[in-house]
Formats: structure tokens, C-alpha cells, sequence
């Protein structure tokens, strides 16, 4: 049976002196599993592990705002539902509209009406 992999001692040799989250992004693997990080943070575990190799070739700032929520205790003032953190911010923005709930259709119009959180809705303030 292999030994587990030291996902701290990935991310040091990777990225040298890593940022704070990336520490936390690996020390979360540690304690749980890669692919749970990944589920909780609705990423895929290849993503997890190009970030800890520090080759990820995507949006490296959604990864940061979603550790950083999950994780380090980030959060934002959601004009609907009030003081949430950041990865739950970033999970409701990339939801579908729904007319059949009175708080999906709310939460869907304040995120592409300006919401200075929304990074990736249609019409978002960046």
C-alpha cells in the first residue's frame, strides 16, 4: 500500500514560500481527502492538484476566493441572504434562474445587478 501524499510538502517544494491559502488548500487535503476538498469546493481533484503543483492554468483567483471561504473563514455581505462566506457567494452566482423559488429568482437578479461580489454572472461588476 503507497503512503499518503504529504500534500504540504507538495505545495513548499511547488511554490517555494506558498500563500496562506494555498497552505490552507494543502493542509485541508491533508486532513480530508483531495477529492473531498474538491467537492466541497465544487472543483474537480485535478484542479486541486495542478493548484498544489502550482501549474493550474485556469482562474487561480476563483480557486483563491473559493479556499478562501471555505476554508479561512472569508465572507461578504450578499445583498439577499446577508454575511455568507466567499465559496458559498461564488457557488450561488453560478446558479440557474429559477422561477419556481422566490430566493433563487432574487438571489439570481441582485448577483447580475451589480452585486460588487459577483465575479462571473452576466453584467457583474468585476
Amino acid at each position: 500500500m503507497a503512503p499518503a501524499p504529504d500534500f504540504p510538502a507538495k505545495a513548499r517544494t511547488a511554490w517555494g514560500a506558498p500563500p496562506d491559502w494555498i497552505i490552507a488548500l494543502a493542509e485541508a487535503c491533508q486532513r480530508e481527502t483531495q477529492s473531498g476538498v474538491a467537492r466541497r469546493l465544487g472543483v474537480s481533484g485535478s484542479q486541486i492538484s495542478h493548484v498544489l503543483a502550482n501549474n493550474y492554468a485556469g482562474r487561480l483567483d476563483r480557486i483563491e476566493q473559493l479556499v478562501r471561504g471555505a476554508y479561512l473563514g472569508a465572507t461578504v455581505n450578499c445583498p439577499v441572504l446577508g454575511e455568507i462566506s466567499r465559496d458559498r457567494c461564488l457557488d450561488e452566482q453560478g446558479r440557474p434562474f429559477a422561477a419556481t423559488s422566490s430566493l433563487r429568482a432574487s438571489l439570481y437578479r441582485a448577483c447580475r445587478a451589480g452585486c460588487p461580489h459577483a465575479t462571473h454572472c452576466k453584467g457583474a461588476a468585476a
